[in-house]
């Protein structure tokens, strides 16, 4: 009884307190790679790019490896009988339909929702991926349909698997379970309870803080880079660091009203403008494009993607190609997937298995990739029609020229220029606030953030982002890329949950009767006074009880 009494007045203590640990390693490790940066541009641009080249070299294999079966193992989770297991320890979802797939789809998007959308297509028609050799045969597939097919397997179910699956799965049901909603629950299958305070934990949260914080500092300062080099071009403003700065810090404090709020204000708000922004930007490139050349290769494209899924996952061929495209992508995606694993259980409470692989995996890839081939099918359209005209920017100046060039092409470009810029600013703000969300969570001792702390987050990317910028390209680059290094010790992180999440799901379904307890014999967390009080089996429409928990 006196120790009951002595775990409680612990954990009220604990409530609402930073971790310090964590915090103070993950920030100070973000202060000196900025001042590494500052004082030796050179030596960290030349340490970064080794320790890339390393990393990409000894886990890229690994890598694809790991989000092919991640995603395998949610898709065959999802179709069983176990796609019925409701998540959350609550009986409804807290968010509907739309907005909830809204919030998911922007968290990760960033900047590749425009500037990789309109540019990566055009790289892999101009240069045709390895897998596929030159092409050129009779039964050939079209470059056209290869090229968006290639940037399909970097931007589709796999990336979208990783965070959206059986991570967020293990992150719920540790909540559940009294477990903060930190990256260390990944690790409570086969650690328990002790990896609440143990220097696991710590480390684990560490390393994906800095992974999510490197992928979201990097695009904030790309951001401010590219959007005052296209508002330059397009409408001669000012192209050079003071703008930058303006662009960085206006994107800050739109992402620190926006968390602030909350998630049922401010971050949902942001999620949907998002959403029917970007969907102005998709209806004026069809109506000013070529609609039919769109859609005619979004089908072929997509069918070239299903029947070559596999051969472009695990593609091992040429490994300076792969550390360029897929091995970059693949460790980002692993990279950011702790944390936005956080972010869609918090948000996901009270939706089934099944939703949640639709909602967090099937749909998001394919709203992104028919995204791609309007932005990025545009593009090639035009290339065909004008050879160079996009192709020719890209190559001399990189992803926003692409982007521009395509815009710069189509009637009203004006109008579109403001739209892209606009869809651009939005998309980093989305992400921005979600991670922050994310990044507070991870460094707080209960699983609510207070939204100070959540601002603070914001403040510190965007200070990184406009220090950074300040010697150009290279520092922002080299965060970027430091990402796939940070990647490393997250994809260690996560391996747990291709075994650990069926069983954890398989014991849920015995608690929530979609399954007798006589067939979950020898799975962990058969507790009988843990297991709520089913009168039998789920049935369509029966309102279930709340388990009991903390969320």
């Amino acid at each position: 009884m006196v120790e009951r009494v002595r775990t409680r007045a612990l954990r009220k203590r604990e409530e609402g307190r930073v971790d310090t640990w964590v915090v103070g390693v993950s920030g100070g490790a973000l202060i000196a790679f900025v001042a590494a940066a500052l004082l030796f541009p050179t030596a960290t641009e030349n340490a970064v790019d080794t320790a890339f080249t390393w990393s990409a070299d000894w886990f890229g294999a690994y890598w694809q490896l790991f989000l092919l079966a991640t995603f395998l193992v949610a898709a065959v989770l999802a179709c069983s009988r176990y796609g019925r297991v409701r998540m959350g320890g609550i009986a409804r979802p807290e968010f509907g339909w739309f907005k909830w797939v809204a919030m998911v789809m922007t968290t990760l998007l960033g900047a590749g929702g425009v500037f990789w959308a309109a540019a990566e297509p055009i790289a892999h028609y101009v240069d045709t991926p390895p897998l596929f050799g030159t092409g050129g045969g009779a039964t050939d597939p079209s470059p056209e349909s290869v090229a968006l097919a290639q940037s399909f397997i970097h931007w589709g179910f796999l990336g979208w698997a990783v965070g959206g699956t059986l991570a967020t799965f293990v992150m719920m049901r540790g909540v559940q379970r009294g477990l903060p909603l930190r990256p260390r629950t990944l690790l409570y299958p086969i650690m328990g309870d002790r990896v609440k305070d143990h220097w696991i934990g710590t480390v684990a949260d560490i390393c994906c803080i800095l992974a999510v914080v490197a992928g979201t500092v990097g695009p904030v300062g790309f951001l401010g880079l590219q959007v005052s080099y296209i508002s330059g071009e397009m409408f001669g403003t000012f192209d050079g660091y003071a703008t930058q700065l303006v662009v960085i810090i206006g994107l800050t404090v739109v992402a620190a009203i926006s968390v602030l709020s909350g998630l049922d204000k401010g971050i949902q708000f942001l999620s949907r403008l998002n959403v029917w922004v970007a969907l102005a930007l998709l209806v004026c490139v069809l109506a000013l494009g070529s609609a039919v050349f769109v859609f005619n290769t979004f089908f072929d494209a997509f069918a070239l993607h299903a029947t070559q899924f596999l051969s472009m996952s695990v593609y091992r061929g040429d490994g300076s190609w792969l550390g360029s495209w897929t091995t970059f992508f693949f460790a980002w995606w692993v990279g950011y997937a702790p944390l936005m694993a956080i972010f869609i259980a918090r948000i996901s409470k009270g939706r089934t298995v099944r939703e949640i692989f639709i909602g967090g995996t099937v749909l998001p890839t394919v709203v992104t990739t028919f995204w791609f081939t309007a932005l990025g099918g545009t593009g090639i359209w035009l290339e065909t029609q004008n050879p160079g005209s996009v192709s020719g920017p890209y190559e001399e100046t990189g992803l926003p020229a692409a982007a521009l060039s395509i815009v710069q092409q189509l009637p009203m470009s004006a109008l579109l220029g403001v739209i892209v810029l606009v869809v651009t600013v939005v998309f980093v703000a989305s992400t921005m606030d979600s991670m922050s969300y994310a990044l507070a969570a991870s460094g707080m001792r209960d699983s609510e953030p207070r939204p100070v702390i959540r601002a603070f987050w914001c403040v510190v990317m965007g200070a990184a982002a406009a220090v950074l910028i300040a010697i150009g390209d290279g520092g922002v680059n080299a965060l970027q890329s430091f990402i796939v290094v940070t990647a490393v010790p997250v994809g260690l992180i996560m391996l747990p949950t291709l075994w650990t999440t069926p069983r954890i799901i398989r014991w849920m379904a015995v608690e929530q009767g979609l399954l007798s307890r006589a067939d979950a014999a020898g799975i962990p967390e058969k507790r009988d006074e843990e297991v709520p009080s089913w009168t039998g089996p789920s049935e369509v429409g029966r309102k279930e009880p709340e388990f009991a928990g903390r969320y």
